[in-house]
């Protein structure tokens, strides 16, 4: 399109995404956000300035050219723009749903200095479901006669999946192992529904199997397989992007009481074990009336949102510092008030108390204020003497992060680790300290985002291509 002939939308805020009614939407887990339209979309990609340096794609982890196929759709070149997605990013229905884009692309578009950026995760979104709802596919399977070599991927989640990607389009025979019976990893246990549907991750998992890659499910590497077993039997290299499973508690009195979950089971439970269709699936899970989830990211987000679909009554969100410090994305926190949780902001529990039974009663807390920054550049939360007070639930869900499972580094001698327990890596290679072995993702950074991890396994996937070949 000729920018003589152009007229670029001046409107200082984002077309609006249709979603389902508040009211509809907490009586299912069905998506909230329901995409753009043709329409829609259009007007949208027509609102971006195309600047000549795109500092947006400098706050892309896995480097789309965001101004091109933002043009694209523009153009109405929906398929075209999708590819051009598709030649950096093999996700890109699931990451224009679950990127916080609003901290990275659309962080540096120059529309945000004057209002809204471009939403760019929206377009992102809309070219992905276009060409999936039309027919047309993105990927075609490398000629394998002639593999470059084998490659041992550990855990399908998004890491694991981009490296995965991009090994086969080099020319590699890639297999992944996955400790659950659904691949996925993150995607499918830890997000919830209504926000990324199962549908649209087995569609992307379907696509990776067109290039070739093998899964392999129910394989929990570290118990009937070790890495270095891998190694002795046939892969050149191993890449490890095994997440960060293994919930943090809080320490606090009452924490073994029934009525007490971690987040990461509470999601699993509802995401990968299908528990809101109990009894068609048989892994229930029991919310009471009033719940109380503790934590401000988007994990606590979704584990309050569930609790309200589940049917809870009263939804609260405890978090010891002021929403301007809470990590989730502005979206998720704005959808859950719409929804009706309740937000108990400078308030930080300190005991969970129980019936003559054992189950959760109350939750008792205090009230904190903001002190001087900690480490992470936010206000310490200070308690405020004689504050203490109860809140009368029957569930507390604790979502307050996750650290790496040690099954796998506990089981591969001379991986040097961090001080949390994630693999220590070369951040520009993820090379770890043992020769063919790499990783990246939750196991290495702690619980991330999905698209940072994605930006590690495609890293990886360079230098395990430059490893093998300068090994062969």
């Amino acid at each position: 399109m000729a920018e003589s002939k152009r007229k670029p939308n001046l409107m200082k805020t984002k077309v609006p995404m249709p979603v389902q009614d508040p009211d509809v939407r907490i009586k299912n887990f069905d998506e909230v956000a329901l995409g753009y339209t043709p329409e829609q979309a259009v007007e949208e990609a027509r609102r971006c300035l195309r600047c000549k340096d795109s500092p947006c794609i400098k706050g892309c982890p896995v480097n789309v050219e965001i101004p091109r196929f933002i043009e694209l759709i523009e153009e109405r070149k929906f398929h075209e723009a999708y590819l051009k997605i598709l030649e950096t990013n093999n996700l890109p229905a699931i990451c224009g749903r679950v990127c916080p884009q609003e901290s990275q692309c659309e962080r540096y578009c120059l529309r945000g200095e004057k209002g809204e950026p471009v939403a760019i995760g929206r377009l992102e979104r809309f070219a992905a479901d276009y060409v999936a709802t039309h027919g047309e596919l993105g990927y075609e399977a490398p000629d394998m006669a002639a593999p470059k070599g084998r490659v041992a991927v550990v855990g399908s989640g998004p890491a694991g999946l981009t490296c995965a990607a991009d090994l086969a389009k080099m020319g590699y025979r890639v297999t992944i192992f996955e400790a659950f019976h659904t691949p996925g990893g993150v995607l499918v246990y830890g997000i919830p529904e209504f926000r990324l549907p199962k549908r649209v991750v087995q569609r992307e998992i379907e696509n990776l199997k067109k290039l070739g890659v093998e899964i392999q499910t129910n394989m929990v590497i570290g118990k009937i397989l070790s890495v270095d077993e891998l190694l002795d039997g046939g892969y050149d290299a191993v890449f490890i992007g095994a997440g960060a499973g293994l919930p943090q508690f809080l320490r606090i009195p009452g924490e073994n009481l029934n009525g007490v979950f971690s987040a990461n089971e509470f999601l699993t439970r509802i995401n990968l074990m299908r528990a809101y269709r109990f009894p068609e699936y048989d892994t229930p899970v029991k919310v009471g009336r009033r719940v109380a989830v503790i934590g401000g990211g988007n994990v606590a987000m979704d584990a309050a949102r569930c609790a309200l679909r589940l049917g809870a009554e009263k939804v609260y969100v405890v978090y010891r510092r002021s929403e301007k410090e809470m990590p989730a994305r502005l979206e998720e926190i704005q959808h859950a008030k719409e929804e009706g949780v309740e937000f108990r902001l400078l308030t930080n529990p300190v005991r969970i108390i129980g019936d003559d039974d054992g189950w959760v009663k109350a939750l008792e807390c205090v009230a904190m204020e903001l002190g001087e920054p900690d480490a992470s550049g936010r206000r310490r939360p200070v308690v405020k003497p004689g504050s203490e007070h109860c809140l009368e639930v029957e569930t507390v869900i604790v979502a307050i992060g996750t650290t790496p499972n040690p099954l796998i580094t506990e089981a591969t001698p001379g991986l040097e680790l961090t001080p949390f327990g994630g693999i220590m890596v070369d951040g520009a290679t993820g090379r770890t300290s043992r020769p063919g072995i790499f990783a990246g993702g939750d196991i290495v950074t702690g619980a991330a985002t999905v698209i940072l991890a994605m930006g590690a396994g495609k890293r990886a996937a360079k230098a395990i291509d430059e490893y093998i070949v300068a090994k062969k």
